[in-house]
């Protein structure tokens, strides 16, 4: 199921929130939707360009995920981490060139540490080069209905061109539960072992608000802090997006707020259409 958000709304929260918010205005957008029925809850910025930092992990995923749906990919295939893969800067899993990783890892490494290295590695193999899988990934962008988002790599790394928006993010996000419901628990996980080793993730809402079960967070300096978060509790469903905060504790702060309010909203709320 598409989803495609209605232009020209309004909110019907309290704007008080995102002004607490001290990011730059160049740089922070927001969204809040009932992920059930597609209803718009809260918007600012939402369709303004911005970076997405390591949210395009997301997309990266759902791509892994399609290929091991469509029996393209095994779970235990293992992955072979190319000299240019193992030379991507952090966040990273510490592969070396030659090694090997396995699809189940992988998925846990680019969900739970938001690994660049293995991200690479991903686009790779399903691609035969990062550039491929980037072109594969825009594609597969404006087939869900993302219509202002383009990616140049796997791993949201610093690249002018690589832009997307809130809107566009929060699509992803229920287009992910939606499709592949079977994986979706990855977003959950907040650490995995790898190599006798305990791997922490960066996502602090996870077991620490209630309802909160996933999904990704992202960083680099041109985006400023991201989050894409999904709430389900209580027979309710929303996705939140935060992009362009400060730190990491204001954009989940920010985050929270907005999803307290968002439960506690009775006001009429912007529908958006359903394909």
């Amino acid at each position: 199921m598409l989803v495609a958000f209605a232009a020209g709304c309004t909110t019907s929260m309290r704007p008080e929130a995102v002004l607490s918010v001290p990011a730059a205005p160049q740089k922070y957008a927001s969204l809040v939707v009932d992920a059930r029925t597609g209803k718009q809850i809260f918007e600012m910025n939402s369709s303004a360009p911005r970076h997405p930092a390591s949210l395009t992990k997301m997309m990266t995923l759902y791509m892994l995920f399609e290929a091991l749906e469509a029996g393209r990919v095994e779970k235990n295939a293992e992955i072979p981490v190319s000299s240019y893969a193992a030379s991507r800067p952090p966040s990273r899993l510490g592969l070396r060139a030659g090694e090997h990783i396995d699809v189940d890892t992988a998925i846990r490494a680019l969900a739970v540490r938001s690994a660049n290295d293995v991200a690479a590695a991903v686009g790779e193999y399903l691609a035969g080069s990062e550039d491929g899988f980037a072109v594969a990934m825009t594609a597969k962008a404006r087939q869900l209905g993302m219509k202002n988002t383009t990616f140049r790599n796997a791993s949201g790394l610093p690249d002018e061109n690589q832009l997307t928006t809130a809107r566009d993010m929060a699509v992803l996000a229920i287009a992910l539960r939606n499709h592949f419901p079977q994986y979706y628990h990855y977003f959950s996980s907040t650490n995995f072992m790898f190599r006798g080793k305990l791997v922490r993730g960066h996502n602090d809402m996870l077991g620490r608000v209630r309802g909160v079960d996933g999904l990704k967070t992202g960083y680099i300096r041109a985006s400023g802090f991201n989050i894409v978060t999904s709430y389900s509790a209580d027979g309710r469903r929303y996705i939140v997006v935060v992009m362009g905060a400060n730190t990491a504790r204001e954009r989940n702060a920010h985050a929270e707020a907005l999803l307290e309010q968002a439960l506690s909203s009775s006001a009429s709320r912007t529908r958006v259409t359903l394909h």
